[in-house]
């Protein structure tokens, strides 16, 4: 019998190994941004193949509407067979600021530094036809407006007339050069284009109507070397010398504003109205002799006139305040000066007039620009 091998019973040890740790994941961000972009391409693809909003919910909710679907029937025209009656809105003649197209004259109520070229461009309207029919109130006198007065606006530029008995619509349109047509169609005149009848006619508008208006400006007397001797009537006015300085004839604006806040030169208003305040300085024009420097009644107020010894002459009118005597001597740029709203004005400005041998110049012709 063989001998039996002999095992042994002692346990093997086996080799023991350290656990690895797992390797941290790291995020790409260009690889979520992708892919995020990719998700939302996606949802924005089936939203719109679905007709679907995912955005609703920011929309504030409407109400809803209710609808009626009862059809409402109105009753049938029935023209009456009796006479006709329309209801007639009466006119508002205190309107003060034009709306539109007007048919109709208006009234406006005269304010503190209103002037009358203002108020013509406020309605689109020429000066002119404010004067034309503010005949009786200022006699053609664009200068003077008292605030508190009421113009009369007429609707279109011409004539505002007052009808006189024994007025014919052939002879006023033959009087303010204007077509008898343009009277009967005018529709504020209410007058039939077929038959016209002029009875009780109070007023009527002649569209285009024209007349020369009547120039407020007092020609003054002029320096020996002028043309004139004599001395100029007025407290302002006194014997000019017989010498005094030579003008340049380049004239330079009488005040820091290059401006006009109303009228300008034209037929009736032989001068400009310069804007300047109350108290603004003003200057001589161009060199020269005082030969006006005081009040003057005829709507200049507080005025000066110089005469420049070579036919020239230039006014400034309606001061607060005065630097320099009769007979004095000035410089082209000497402070003779205030501005103001004396005489004839309702707002401060700058009357300035130029006159050439016993005539008037548009100042625009002559001061620099």
């Amino acid at each position: 019998m063989s001998p039996k091998k002999m095992v042994s019973e002692t346990p093997v040890e086996e080799p023991q190994t350290t656990p690895q740790p797992k390797p941290e994941r790291k995020w790409n961000y260009k690889e979520v941004l992708s892919w995020a972009g990719t998700v939302l391409a996606i949802g924005i693809m089936l939203s719109i193949l679905f007709r679907f909003n995912p955005f609703t919910f920011l929309k504030p909710k409407a109400e809803p509407v209710a609808t009626v679907s009862a059809e409402v029937k109105l009753p049938e025209y029935a023209p009456s067979g009796g006479a006709q009656f329309s209801l007639v809105r009466a006119l508002d003649f205190d309107t003060e600021i034009p709306e539109g197209f007007r048919q109709f004259p208006v009234k406006y109520t005269i304010q503190e530094g209103d002037s009358i070229f203002g108020i013509a461009k406020r309605f689109n309207i020429k000066p002119e036809s404010i004067l034309w029919a503010n005949y009786d109130l200022l006699n053609d006198d664009p200068t003077y407006l008292a605030v508190g007065w009421k113009l009369t606006i007429p609707p279109t530029d011409g004539i505002y007339y007052k009808w006189k008995e024994g007025d014919t619509l052939e002879k006023v349109a033959e009087q303010y050069q204007a077509d008898v047509q343009d009277i009967l169609s005018w529709p504020s005149n209410r007058l039939e284009i077929t038959n016209p009848s002029t009875t009780n006619i109070e007023y009527v508008m002649i569209p285009g109507g024209y007349r020369e208006l009547k120039s407020w400006i007092v020609p003054l007397p002029f320096a020996p070397r002028s043309g004139a001797t004599r001395v100029i009537a007025g407290p302002g006015g006194c014997q000019a010398p017989a010498t005094g300085p030579v003008g340049s004839t380049a004239f330079i604006w009488p005040s820091y504003n290059q401006s006009l806040s109303g009228f300008d030169f034209t037929s009736y208003h032989l001068a400009i109205d310069i804007a300047a305040g109350e108290g603004a300085p003003v200057w001589a024009s161009d060199t020269g002799t005082v030969i006006y420097a005081g009040w003057n009644d005829t709507g200049y107020g507080y005025m000066i006139e110089i005469d420049h010894n070579n036919g020239y002459q230039t006014l400034y009118a309606h001061l607060s305040a005065i630097y320099v005597s009769c007979g004095s001597n000035v410089y082209q740029g000497t402070t003779i000066a205030s501005a103001g709203s004396t005489g004839k004005s309702t707002g401060s400005h700058l009357h300035f007039e130029v006159r050439y041998n016993g005539g008037f110049v548009n100042p625009w012709s002559v001061l620099g620009y």
